[in-house]
């Protein structure tokens, strides 16, 4: 008589990718579609995992950069049929939140900080400080637009009016990724798009978060208790990690502090 051994079947897992700091900003650790395009991808396709859970704790950055890794992450999970879940720690703003709206259920702390739906251009102005110290700028160009917002020269009319309207598409660009993958879950709150933030339950009943809830727990409820994670972390090298381009590094990192601190962090 034959004895049939069962087939064992595995404990289903969930690749984690954490998505911590600025967007673009260009120190060593900051998120760029470069720099995590080869870790989605093991993410997505090695081991055959049950979900992908994104760990999102940024403040936003670059808008271009922001497009391109949520554009990854949809292309991915479309052709590997595997669905995403985004957890926000402290903050998913602006570019960051543009992250976490890649994913199909979005899950926060309930003092996570959501939202920022608008675009910032911030410099400073010099020219009254140049003129009092005597000196002057000199600016040549070919081509009447080439120059704008110059800090050490008085603003003028067209180049606040030529930055409000590269602003206004940046926004409308950032409207319509939201309106496209939120869809029907987002209310019809005046101040969606203006910038504004929520906290933790507010981001959920304005339909910018799915619900309130961790990894974890999260993830069991929907696999099962024997569900395992497998992380896929960004690798530096040695070199890398001991004083590569530190004026670089110290410069995004100035600019990264600056972007939490807006929100309080």
């Amino acid at each position: 008589m034959k004895r049939w051994i069962p087939f064992l079947k595995p404990d289903p897992t969930v690749a984690v990718v954490r998505l911590q700091g600025a967007i673009g900003m260009g120190g060593r650790g900051a998120l760029s579609d470069q720099s995590l395009r080869v870790l989605l991808a093991k993410a997505f396709k090695r081991g055959k995992p049950k979900a992908v859970a994104l760990e999102i704790n940024s403040p936003g950055g670059s808008p271009v950069q922001s497009s391109l890794i949520a554009a990854r992450i949809r292309r991915l999970s479309e052709e590997a049929g595997i669905p995403v879940f985004a957890f926000v720690e402290d903050v998913a703003a602006s570019g960051g939140y543009w992250l976490a709206s890649a994913a199909d259920e979005i899950f926060a702390d309930e003092s996570s900080i959501i939202g920022s739906i608008g675009v910032i251009s911030a410099g400073f102005g010099a020219h009254v400080f140049m003129t009092r110290q005597g000196l002057e700028r000199r600016v040549h160009t070919a081509g009447k637009s080439k120059s704008m917002n110059d800090p050490f020269k008085p603003e003028t009319e067209e180049d606040v009016a030529r930055l409000d309207r590269l602003l206004s598409q940046l926004h409308e660009n950032f409207i319509a990724q939201i309106k496209l993958h939120r869809g029907d879950k987002l209310t019809d709150d005046p101040d969606l798009f203006t910038g504004e933030v929520w906290v933790g339950r507010g981001a959920v009943q304005v339909g910018l978060a799915d619900g309130i809830g961790h990894m974890v727990p999260v993830m069991k409820a929907r696999f099962g208790e024997k569900v395992k994670f497998r992380r896929y972390d960004a690798k530096r090298s040695l070199f890398q990690r001991f004083g590569a381009s530190l004026a670089q590094d110290t410069l995004g990192g100035i600019e990264e502090r600056a972007q939490f601190a807006r929100f309080g962090l």
